[in-house]
This record gives C-alpha cells, structure tokens and sequence, in this order.
C-alpha cells in the first residue's frame, strides 16, 4: 500500500512540478541571461544529485563508454535543447512553449518511422503522426513571418523538441551501467558546464540585473525542477506501468498553460486550445500504436 501511495505521490510530482518549470524558465530568463542562468542551474543540480548519490553509494556509471553516453545526453537534452527553449520563452509563453515541446513523441514516432529497429509503423501511428503535426501546424502557422523574433522562437522551440527526439531514439538503443539518478547527475553537471563556459563567450557572466523572483525561480528548478522531479520520476518509472506512468506527458502541457494564464497572465486563444487539443490527439494515437511492454516513459527537456 505504502508504495502505491507513493507512485502516486510521485506521478503527480512529476505531473506538477515538470509542468510549471516552464513558467519559472519564462520568469527566470525574463530576469537573468539565459544562458548564465541554464549553467548556475544544471551545475548547482549536477553537483547535488552526483554528491547524493556518492552519499547513498548508489552505483556510479561502470566505464568510460558509460561516462561518454551520459555527456552526450547532457550536452543534447539539457544543453541544447533546454538551451533552445531557455532562449525561446524569452519571446514566447511559458504556455505555448509548452505546447510546442509536447510534439516530442511525434518526432520521435516520426525519426521510428524512418529509422525503424524493432518494429514498423502502423496506420494508427502514421495516422497519429498525420493528425498531430497538422496541430503544430496549426498552431505554428498564423504566426509564420522569418523576421519576428515570436516566429523564430517557436521554430526553437520546435528544434528544441526535433533534438531531444534524436538523441531519446540514439540512447534507447544503448545501455549503461550505474543507477539513473548518478547518471543524471553526470548529464546535468556536463550541461551546465557547458553552460557556464560558453556564457562569458557572449557576455553572460553577471546576476546584478536580477531581482529576487529570478533567484527564486532558479532556486525552484534546481530543488524541484530538477531534484526531486527527476528522482519522482525514477521512483514512478520503477512502481508504476509504463503505459500509465507516460500519461504524465499529456498532464504537463495543461499544467504549464494554466499557470502561464493564472501567473503570468498569458493570452490563450481559442485556436491554441484545438490546435493544443490535436497535437495531444496526435500523441496519443502514437503512443498507442505501440507495444505497451516495451514502451518506456519519455521525459522532456525541464
């Protein structure tokens, strides 16, 4: 019963708390230089989680091999494409960033489809890639204009999302050694210094523009955000069926559009809510063409 209690406990961590990091990336780069603010992040998180870790002699990647996949996944998931969407909320909402990232399976359904491995698509899941891209169309294509910055941004975001797919596919196929939380841990520090590095490279290397909402907001992605999140969702993998534990994906796009409306006073329109439906409709219907035994739950860029 006490482990029931805690997947729980431990879906709607992450439903909750990954959906609201877009609104504190949105507040946090609204104050500080993105960049400088990506690396103090994923350095602080790094350093915490690999330090945990050591304390509770949870075992540590095995090889070298193991080491060099774990940098390859911090320097494409965080740095990158955590990069993109740090750089993107500074022209768009939390919300609609949110939505934007929500095509991560589709692209992944999609990058499947094209370099297939276990399995070959079927019309379900061509049907879903159909219907959920028309909704990134949809909600993508009003704004099309190459010489705004709110057109190039959701194109980041998009990238962002394109990127993440990839190496999502590339490291499914791969194995290491060592438990998840060190691992990560290795993934978070090598992002963030990278972060740190390439900052001063642009003029990113002071915080006396910031106010106290963006320290609070860097302080609430490196304990929750990241932390406790990435541990709930590791606990909820382990206690719960895949199939169900990934539902938390179609959760964290509501969450971040209510508190980017309730918070930040974002615009929602009719238009983003149906070409937001579609997209999830899409989604689903991916999700669903595959085999649930061997489906594992995809996390996104927080």
């Amino acid at each position: 019963m006490q482990t029931r209690h805690l997947a729980i406990l431990s879906y709607i961590t992450v439903c909750i708390v990954w959906g609201s990091t877009y609104l504190f990336i949105k507040i946090g780069v609204t104050d500080m230089p993105f960049l400088l603010f990506a690396g103090i992040r994923f350095t602080a998180a790094g350093l915490i989680m690999l330090a945990v870790s050591r304390f509770r002699r949870w075992p540590f990647p095995a090889t070298f091999s193991d080491y060099k996949t774990h940098i390859f996944a911090g320097f494409m998931l965080l740095f990158i494409s955590n990069g993109l969407i740090c750089w993107a909320e500074q022209w768009i909402d939390s919300g609609l960033t949110s939505l934007l990232v929500a095509s991560i399976p589709l692209f992944i359904g999609l990058i499947e489809t094209l370099f297939p491995s276990e399995q070959r698509i079927s019309p379900l899941s061509w049907a879903g890639l159909i219907v959920g891209f028309g909704g990134v169309a949809a909600l993508v294509g009003p704004h099309f204009d190459f010489t705004q910055k709110e057109f190039l941004a959701m194109l980041a975001a998009l990238a962002a999302a394109l990127n993440w797919a990839m190496a999502s596919v590339y490291l499914k196929r791969r194995t290491v050694s060592g438990a998840m939380l060190p691992g990560v841990g290795v993934q978070m520090l090598t992002a963030g210094l990278v972060f740190m590095v390439v900052a001063p490279i642009f003029g990113e290397f002071s915080l006396r523009q910031a106010s106290w909402s963006g320290y609070g907001a860097l302080l609430y992605l490196i304990f929750f955000g990241s932390i406790l999140a990435y541990s709930a969702f590791n606990y909820m993998l382990k206690a719960m069926p895949a199939t169900k534990a990934g539902t938390y994906a179609y959760v964290n796009p509501v969450v971040a559009v209510l508190l980017g409306v309730l918070v930040l006073q974002e615009e929602i329109t009719g238009q983003n809510i149906i070409a937001a439906a579609i997209i999830l409709l899409g989604v689903l219907l991916v999700q669903l063409s595959k085999t649930p035994p061997a489906e594992k739950a995809v996390s996104e860029p927080q």
